[in-house]
């Protein structure tokens, strides 16, 4: 299943276009947290057909219950830093309030950071509690993925050693432009992830470079939390951001990230 959310109402995704579907939900988000998954959209009657624009794109996840990342997950991204591959996923929460739209803005923090980066990620929606699970089980309670720009003030990071301050800001956390169900993904271990800054091609992998894999990552990150249906976990950058590269964002520059199966992702940088 292929769902997005626009002004129309929530639809699936259907030969360029948007069915809006007779549903009780208002959002992914709640179909998610009541019904485990994306599926009983399949059944549901067709209102009416809409052109897919992307600036009619809205948040398939308007009120997620946690976000959840993880520092280094990318074999890539450790290389070009240097960095040693880690034993242990590196995990953070950012705040709810960072969550931005498909389509929307991103502001630079005045006087906070000059060091803003973008990151392309595979961003996972929980679908059932998951909590002590064996890798072999993670995988069956994802409900779905979409793309993500898990934006980051370096310079932040840096003083205050702390990721949430560096990945809380409004908007800093990126999610969308639409869903993709669990059962439409043939392999965890084979979604691609691209970033393009300004047109130009940045960061393009697959999640068969990731350290710790979607189901590995899931699995070590609920034997320290109870995961929840709604939660999102972010599964890691790979190497080309501008952190790699030495080139941040600044206002006017335009990110866009792709994953596969899911819309585009692009926000807009302002001052």
């Amino acid at each position: 299943m292929h769902v997005v959310m626009t002004a129309a109402g929530l639809g699936r995704v259907e030969d360029g276009a948007v069915a809006v579907l007779d549903t009780p939900y208002p959002d992914a988000g709640t179909l998610i947290e009541q019904t485990g998954s994306l599926e009983s959209l399949a059944a549901a009657r067709v209102v009416r057909r809409v052109p897919l624009t992307e600036d009619e794109v809205l948040p398939p996840l308007p009120r997620p219950r946690a976000l959840w990342g993880v520092g280094l997950n990318y074999r890539c991204k450790a290389e070009t830093t240097g960095r040693p591959l880690p034993d242990e996923p590196i995990l953070y929460l950012a705040a709810p309030s960072s969550l931005g739209a498909p389509g929307s803005p991103v502001r630079v923090p005045s006087g906070r950071t000059a060091e803003l980066d973008y990151e392309a990620e595979i961003a996972v929606v929980l679908g059932r509690p998951l909590y002590r699970a064996a890798a072999s089980e993670a995988w069956d309670a994802v409900a779905a993925v979409t793309a993500a720009n898990d934006l980051t003030a370096r310079d932040v990071m840096r003083a205050t050693a702390a990721p949430v301050l560096a990945k809380s800001f409004p908007g800093f956390t990126a999610l969308g432009a639409s869903l993709l169900g669990r059962d439409e993904i043939a392999d965890s271990a084979a979604i691609g992830v691209r970033a393009w800054v300004n047109g130009e091609p940045r960061q393009d992998a697959t999640s068969a470079a990731m350290i710790f894999p979607i189901p590995e990552l899931l699995s070590r990150v609920s034997w320290y939390a109870a995961l929840r249906p709604g939660d999102v976990v972010l599964t890691g950058t790979p190497a080309g951001t501008g952190q790699d590269l030495g080139a941040f964002l600044t206002p006017g520059d335009t990110v866009r990230v792709e994953v596969d199966g899911v819309l585009p992702l692009t926000n807009r940088i302002s001052a």
